[in-house]
């Protein structure tokens, strides 16, 4: 069993020691020593020497509590220039001041050293476990699952439990199933467990029953001796299946074949769904009719106890003004406010918003620090392109230049003044086919081909197309599962909900298909709404992303990414943290 020395000055002699080379200016150093002159020093001194008086720096610093100041001057060495033991006391208290404070890139620089450096076992595990955490908290579930698996492995520590599970939970099937290959006994167990979760789609007896079954297989595994918390909450849940849903779609008036959509996304998926879920019933109320509260008085005097809707936006943001809702309700629209304010209401759409704010997130992962912008002269434009830019400067990038283009005309002089604005190393594009096929093409007229450009859905046309867009090759794009599954899942037969997917993708219309896509997943959502209540960390792998709801009930979607090559669309894997690639094993390679 793995034991952590405690404190940061314990845990670097003891790396130190342990490997037999503790450096001499660390140990010899007294307490009250200077940082502010090795500080200087540093400033004088040839490299090697002067990462070494940072480091001796960073560490009087630390040990005196100035933890946030020792950080800083940490995460600025370069390790290259320090010798091999220096290089893992760096590592050590890096690692450790990055936990502390909350900083998980810090850790994850650190945990680069695991596959430069031959390390002792015990420093080695620390620091993986320590890696593992961090890549959860920057949502790398894969790799944090693999290197948290690794160490439990090797020290069966329980209470690395709850991260696993949350780092399992969090992968669809094919990044589960990568995780198979060369697996240990361990792994497999985890997977299998994880397997049996999703295989029981939210029914919670049956999820207790399986459960039980896995742990009589796997006395001796880690989560049958301590349940990971998240499962464990679920019983709670027990008796209180959703199995009377009401929709208030309206019939009639300017969203009747929105609604139409979605009602043939819902209804398709439902009688796909008869046999596993044991029957919810369905009562669809015209929206378009009668009052919020004559709805709701309705939808209770049949029995139901969720709703699906409204989808009028006026309708949402009249519900989410209040305090509550007279039934758990999961709207499907956005309101107009700033937040949802009202208790037992969640939110939930296609948001161009959510596409645009994660744009802008991968973009910045990615490196890019200066944007330029290219989006519609409407309301819709302004509505995106806001939400891109506030997203973009939360994280202190740069807006280059700003173009509202119209949308009727060419993308010639719009083009021209993204580029007139500045020097941008990316490109936002908000746009709809026909318009954004133009765009590649004269960026290389003007001799900008290399720009990347970033882009949301709207762009593609939901069918393979080589021959209309190959002009979009390069171009990077998200969009839902289901309209990208070789991307999204790794090809059709992978991907969430088969069966409502081969029906609907049928004879869809691709302007209709991603709406029935959001049908399917509202009912998905409103049979786990009791679930998203209890455990708002919940998520939800659907035919439209990976479905989270945020702090007030707003769903937010996280999409797969694509780039178009030779005019189809081809998956882009997550950014590489490492400069490497973690193996099914948590070792760097």
């Amino acid at each position: 069993m793995l034991k952590k020395p405690r404190g940061l000055l314990a845990i670097a002699l003891f790396a130190l020691l342990v490997a037999g080379c503790a450096p001499p200016g660390i140990v010899e150093r007294v307490p009250d020593d200077d940082p502010g002159y090795l500080l200087e020093q540093a400033q004088q001194q040839p490299p090697e020497q002067a990462a070494i008086s940072r480091l001796e720096a960073a560490d009087i610093l630390a040990r005196r509590g100035q933890r946030t100041q020792a950080l800083e001057i940490a995460s600025g060495i370069d390790d290259a220039q320090l010798p091999g033991e220096h290089r893992l006391h760096w590592a050590m208290l890096l690692s450790e001041l990055g936990e502390e404070l909350e900083e998980p890139r810090a850790v994850i620089q650190a945990g680069q050293l695991l596959d430069e450096v031959d390390m002792p076992r015990d420093a080695g595990l620390i620091l993986r476990e320590r890696m593992g955490r961090a890549l959860l908290r920057v949502d790398e579930y894969r790799a944090a699952a693999a290197m948290l698996m690794y160490v439990q492995a090797r020290t069966e520590r329980e209470a690395l439990n709850d991260a696993i599970w949350t780092s399992l939970s969090r992968l669809d099937g094919n990044e589960l199933a990568s995780l198979r290959e060369d697996a240990d006994e361990l792994t497999l167990g985890w997977l299998g467990l994880a397997s049996l979760v999703r295989e029981s789609d939210g029914d919670i007896e049956r999820l207790f029953a399986r459960l039980e079954s896995w742990r009589e297989r796997n006395p001796q595994h880690p989560a049958a001796r301590n349940v990971p918390s998240e499962l464990l909450a679920l019983r709670e849940l027990r008796g209180k299946e959703v199995r009377h849903i009401a929709i208030f779609l309206p019939d009639s008036g300017p969203l009747a074949s929105v609604a139409e959509s979605i009602r043939t996304g819902i209804r398709a998926h439902h009688l796909h769904s008869v046999e596993r879920n044991g029957g919810v019933r369905l009562s669809f109320l015209d929206a378009s009719l009668g009052n919020l509260d004559a709805l709701y008085t309705e939808a209770r005097n049949i029995g139901a106890q969720v709703v699906i809707g409204p989808l009028d936006k006026d309708q949402v943001s009249e519900l989410e003004a209040r305090d509550s809702v007279p039934l758990p309700t999961l709207a499907l629209n956005y309101g107009a406010g700033s937040s949802n304010r009202a208790e037992g209401l969640f939110q939930y759409g296609l948001s161009a918003e959510d596409e645009a704010r994660q744009v802008a997130r991968r973009a910045y992962e990615d490196g890019h620090r200066r944007s330029a912008m290219l989006v519609p002269n409407n309301e819709w434009g302004a509505r995106v392109g806001r939400a891109f830019e506030q997203e973009w400067r939360s994280r202190n990038g740069t807006i280059t230049n700003s173009v509202s283009y119209d949308p009727r005309g060419s993308a010639t002089e719009s083009t021209r003044r993204v580029l007139a604005g500045g020097r941008p190393d990316m490109l936002f594009l908000l746009a709809l086919p026909s318009y954004a096929r133009q765009v590649p093409p004269t960026l290389d007229y003007y001799g900008a081909a290399d720009l990347p450009i970033y882009a949301t859905s709207h762009l593609y046309e939901g069918r393979p197309q080589p021959l209309l867009d190959h002009d979009l090759d390069e171009v990077n794009f998200v969009d839902i599962p289901w309209q990208i599954p070789d991307a999204a899942v790794g090809g059709v037969e992978a991907l969430p909900y088969l069966a409502s997917f081969q029906e609907l993708h049928q004879d869809a219309d691709p302007s209709t298909f991603r709406l029935m896509a959001m049908g399917v997943d509202a009912y998905e959502l409103a049979r786990r709404l009791p679930q998203f209540q209890l455990l708002p960390e919940s998520e939800l792998f659907g035919a439209t992303g990976l479905l989270v709801a945020g702090h007030d009930g707003r769903i937010e979607r996280r999409l797969p990414w694509a780039r178009f090559e030779r005019g189809v669309p081809r998956p882009i894997l997550t950014f590489d943290l490492l400069d490497g690639d973690l193996g099914g094993n948590g070792q760097l390679r």
